[in-house]
Order: structure tokens, then C-alpha cells, then sequence
């Protein structure tokens, strides 16, 4: 009788905490990137289940149709999700803002314009937010070019890309723009992880006519310097990398934008990477975006709200 009694305890503790586990959000778009956030959701990292959209459409920004692109998104301390977006192809010298506590209900959408001082920006691309737990900060970088700013390599002016960053403990008030990371060559879509005390990996594109694949640089800080950078792991024409942490392990997506298709990669150490695209599913027109978790609370208040 006590052997079956410490069965179902242990089995009743074993389903409360399965139960209890967070799953994870995918953020994404679908072209022309007109209808705003679509939101996909997985509880093992590898099997999406479509929640469609559009929870939030887009409303700044200085084109004349207004877009809403490479939405990255994370939750802070407080609970509340933070988004930042690409509003404008070209012209614009800022991205988009706007938060939630739910996903669904969204404050106002907000202009941050980081590239204002830069009267010859051409562009600011996929903004992405990391949140820096040592000094309680959100750190911005994203993709800009400054033309005649680098050397260009076989680039045009007009699409030689450096990274450049902002922080801001409360999407108030934001530093001055910096530069984030300078490798030589045309360079977007980045993404920041921290595997320990001083050991942190960037997820970056490669964007010069020659590659335009995915690579991986290592820093002591989160701020870089970002050295050590790998040989390509992906297809030529693949970007917008994003990354989950299960277990002990990495999983990297990336849109594998040549052959038309959605890929991902595993990796412990950032050395060596194992195909598993065979295990992964996407819906259908699924577009780049960001991974964080969420709990079951607010995914199972998601689902209910598009019944």
C-alpha cells in the first residue's frame, strides 16, 4: 500500500510539474509584412502549432504602407513582453515599440529614432533586444548602413551594414547609439546569448555578396569585443537566426531564404552543428522572428482568445 501511495505521489508530482513547465513563442510576420504579429507556439521547441495573427498591426513608420517586420520580442523581470520591429525597407532611422502583459492586448506603438543623428542613414534593420541580467538593462543592436562609413568590399555604399546598439532600463529613456560590432564586413541579423559569466556567443549574417550565411563570434562581455568568427554553419542565402536553450543544448532557426525553406541546427558548443530540420515544424508562411518562453497561463489565454 505505501509503495502505491508513493507512486501516485510521485507520479501526481511528476504531471504538476510537467504541467507547471513554461513553453516557448515564436514571433513572425508573413509577406508583404502589411498584416503585422503572427504568433506561433511549441511546448518542445521543434513542433509549431500556428496562432495566427494579427495580434498587432502595424501603425508607424515612414513608408506609405506601413510594415512590421523581424518582430523580436522578450519578457522582463516584471512580466511584461517588450518588442521592437522593423518599420521601413529603406528611409527610415528607427524601429518600432510596443509592449504587453498578455500578447494580446498592446500598448502604443512608439517611434525610437536611434539613427537620427546619422543624416545619411539608409536603413535600420531587425532591431533585437537582449536583456543584460549583470546590470539590469535591455541592450537594442540592429543593422544600419552609413555610406562611404566601412569599407565595402564588393558591396554597394548602400547595403555595407555594421551592427550599432542602445540600452535602456525602461523604453523611456535610451543611451546614446554606439557601434556594436565592426568585423570587417557587411554584417545584420544578429543575435546575442549568454552561455556564463563572461562567455557570450553572437549569432550573426555574414551579408557580403560572396557568403550571405550564418556565423558565430565569442566575447568576455556582452558588449564585445566579438572575435574568433566562425566558418559558415548554414546554406548560402540563409538569415534571420534565432535560438532556444533546451537542456544542454542550442537550437539555432534560420530561414533558409534561397531554397524557400525553414532549417535549424543543434549545437553544445557552438563548434559543431547537427542538422535537424527533419524535426522541426513551421506553419505554412511562417517569416523570421524571435523564440522566448511564455507561460502556459498566458499561451492557454492566447489560444482561448482566438476561438
Amino acid at each position: 500500500m505505501k509503495k502505491i501511495i508513493i507512486i501516485l505521489i510521485v507520479s501526481f508530482s511528476i504531471l504538476s510539474c510537467s504541467s507547471s513547465k513554461d513553453a516557448y513563442i515564436f514571433t513572425s510576420f508573413r509577406e508583404p509584412a502589411t498584416e503585422g504579429l503572427y504568433l506561433a507556439s511549441s511546448e518542445d521547441g521543434y513542433h509549431w502549432k500556428d496562432l495566427g495573427g494579427a495580434y498587432l498591426k502595424p501603425e508607424i513608420g515612414n513608408s506609405e504602407t506601413k510594415i512590421m517586420r523581424d518582430p523580436s520580442i522578450v519578457r522582463g523581470k516584471d512580466g511584461v513582453y517588450h518588442m521592437v520591429w522593423t518599420t521601413d525597407w529603406k528611409g527610415g532611422n528607427g524601429f518600432g515599440y510596443a509592449s504587453s502583459k498578455d500578447l494580446i492586448h498592446w500598448s502604443k506603438q512608439e517611434y525610437i529614432p536611434v539613427m537620427k543623428h546619422e543624416p545619411e542613414v539608409v536603413n535600420v534593420w531587425a532591431p533585437e533586444i537582449f536583456y543584460d541580467d549583470e546590470r539590469d538593462q535591455y541592450i537594442i543592436f540592429w543593422a544600419s548602413t552609413i555610406p562611404y562609413r566601412y569599407p565595402k568590399g564588393q558591396e554597394e555604399e548602400k547595403n555595407n551594414h555594421r551592427m550599432y546598439y542602445v540600452t535602456t532600463k525602461d523604453f523611456k529613456t535610451f543611451s546614446n547609439t554606439k557601434l556594436f560590432i565592426e568585423p570587417g564586413f557587411s554584417v545584420i541579423d544578429c543575435v546575442l546569448l549568454k552561455r556564463d559569466k563572461n562567455d557570450f556567443v553572437l549569432v550573426l549574417k555574414d551579408n557580403t555578396r560572396p557568403m550571405r550565411n550564418i556565423k558565430v563570434a565569442f566575447a568576455k562581455t556582452a558588449f564585445g569585443p566579438f572575435e574568433n568568427i566562425s566558418e559558415p554553419f548554414t546554406d548560402h542565402l540563409s538569415e534571420g537566426p534565432t535560438v532556444l536553450h533546451k537542456d544542454n543544448y542550442w537550437l539555432i532557426y534560420f530561414d533558409n531564404y534561397g531554397a524557400k525553406n525553414y532549417k535549424a541546427v543543434k549545437t553544445f558548443d557552438f563548434k559543431k552543428f547537427e542538422d535537424v530540420s527533419s524535426q522541426i515544424h513551421l506553419p505554412e508562411g511562417h517569416k523570421h522572428g524571435t523564440i522566448t518562453r511564455i507561460s502556459k497561463k498566458t499561451l492557454n489565454h492566447l489560444i482561448e482568445n482566438k476561438k
